[in-house]
């Protein structure tokens, strides 16, 4: 058997991380057996589906490496075919029409609440002739589902559940308008798409015990299903906004790396022994669906953060450059130079281990790229006293006679200029690094000087030993 999955979302939003893991799950599972991963747009509820949201989902999926197998399939496109398989149910005498109104549904329903009884539709138009149907009155169609027995599900992750029959009323498969319902489109996509295993979250399940119904009445074999636990915030409670329930264009936003949030996804809910930091190959080589577990994950930013600085330090040094090229333009206002990326390139081996995201990463990095003269934060600017000033011009001298300009000889020469001054190293290289850096913290100081290149370095010295009008005596 050819396992064939798929991820089926509604355009009605952006791809959210619910989604996205359930999306993520689906692609690993098809790539750990060889199969085919598949992509349906369930775009049936017109009113709310928007171009903009099936974009949304396309760069979300494309963002976090989810590559699909053949082209998406756009369900309301489909819905001919759907109709189709209802109309074969009733000509078979596996679905009817039901010329209920809506004010007699409503009565039916309301009589049902008064006597604390389940509210679902009676049946009543189940076996009716339709020589009775009241004029003007279009019909829905309904599936004549089973009454009596149990409907089991053999779940990959829930284990064996069963409903009765009876709590299960004969649903609407086409609307008085001959639109097809939800639970019709889904089953005949399917089917038709060949899908083997249905992999989605338990809020699902109560309408997998219809669907299999269903799957029955037309004939037709049933997939496997698996329904995965919901993610809940680190409260416990349902997972929303506050939790980090958004879109996975708005984790892109905030710098994290698509390898980082499909580790973290991966491990929400899925587990292979202790091991935390899953690559994707080795992930493609363990995921199967026995590793999720039944119980509900949470979702914690700080945990995902932290991975995503472990990846940081992990990623090839250009990439991250191009990365954070575009953040670095908007935030200075300028496009970056092939120089300006070229000191990126030699900078972050000592800027990645300093950041946990993209975000981090080009504002540890924005000085490297500033036009000159650098403005000075406050801190910074306590370190650039008359005393400090003096020091950097003398220092100044004996740098622009460093033969070489490497990290070591540049330290060699701040250690003996200090030395001779009768300093200690730290009251040179502080306000060193607020000339060079306009702040208090960056890396390595010498480091720093080294890549910032000797004309570079000198020019940013003497631009605050010029403060005040005149160069410091």
């Amino acid at each position: 058997m050819t396992v064939v999955t798929r991820f089926a979302p509604s355009p009605t939003g952006f791809l959210h991380i619910g989604g996205a893991r359930t999306a993520l799950f689906n692609w690993l599972f098809a790539r750990h057996h060889g199969g085919k991963f598949l992509l349906r747009i369930e775009d049936t509820d017109r009113a709310r589906s928007t171009q903009a949201a099936v974009d949304a989902i396309f760069d979300g999926l494309k963002w976090l490496g989810l590559d699909w197998d053949e082209e998406p399939v756009l369900q309301f496109s489909r819905a001919a075919r759907h109709a189709q398989v209802a109309q074969q149910l009733l000509a078979e005498g596996k679905a009817y029409r039901c010329y209920c109104s809506p004010e007699e549904l409503e009565a039916m329903r309301a009589e049902q609440k008064a006597k604390g009884r389940p509210m679902r539709y009676d049946g009543r138009w189940r076996d009716r002739d339709a020589a009775e149907a009241p004029p003007g009155v279009s019909p829905v169609i309904r599936l004549k589902a089973p009454r009596d027995g149990e409907t089991v599900i053999n779940d990959r992750v829930q284990g064996e559940v069963r409903v009765a029959n009876e709590q299960l009323d004969d649903m609407v498969l086409l609307r008085a308008d001959g639109t097809p319902t939800y639970m019709l489109s889904v089953v005949v996509d399917d089917h038709d798409m060949a899908v083997s295993h249905v992999i989605r979250g338990d809020d699902h399940l109560t309408n997998t015990f219809r669907q299999i119904q269903l799957y029955r009445a037309c004939g037709w074999d049933t997939p496997e299903f698996a329904h995965i636990p919901l993610i809940h915030g680190p409260d416990g409670a349902k997972l929303s906004k506050r939790h980090g329930a958004l879109g996975a264009e708005a984790y892109r936003d905030m710098g994290f790396l698509p390898e980082a949030l499909r580790n973290y996804l991966l491990r929400l809910g899925w587990g292979h022994g202790d091991d935390e930091i899953i690559d994707t190959e080795q992930a493609v080589s363990w995921f199967d669906l026995d590793g999720i577990g039944r119980s509900p994950s949470r979702f914690d930013m700080v945990k995902l953060t932290n991975l995503n600085g472990h990846y940081l330090r992990q990623a090839d040094d250009r990439r991250l450059a191009s990365l954070i090229a575009p953040r670095l333009e908007q935030m200075l206002g300028r496009n970056l130079t092939d120089a300006d990326q070229a000191v990126l390139v030699k900078a972050m081996p000592g800027l990645k281990e300093r950041a946990k995201t993209l975000v981090e990463l080009a504002e540890g990095a924005a000085f490297y790229v500033r036009r000159r003269p650098l403005a000075v934060d406050e801190k910074a600017r306590k370190l650039l006293d008359v005393e400090g000033r003096q020091s950097l011009s003398a220092f100044a001298q004996s740098l622009d006679a460093v033969n070489g300009w490497d990290q070591e000889a540049l330290e060699s020469e701040a250690r003996q200029f200090a030395e001779a001054h009768g300093l200690k190293l730290g009251k040179l290289a502080q306000p060193l690094r607020a000339a060079l850096t306009g702040a208090t913290v960056s890396p390595p100081i010498f480091q720093v000087l080294q890549i910032l290149g000797r004309e570079e370095s000198l020019a940013r010295i003497q631009d605050v030993v010029m403060w005040d009008g005149g160069q410091v005596q």
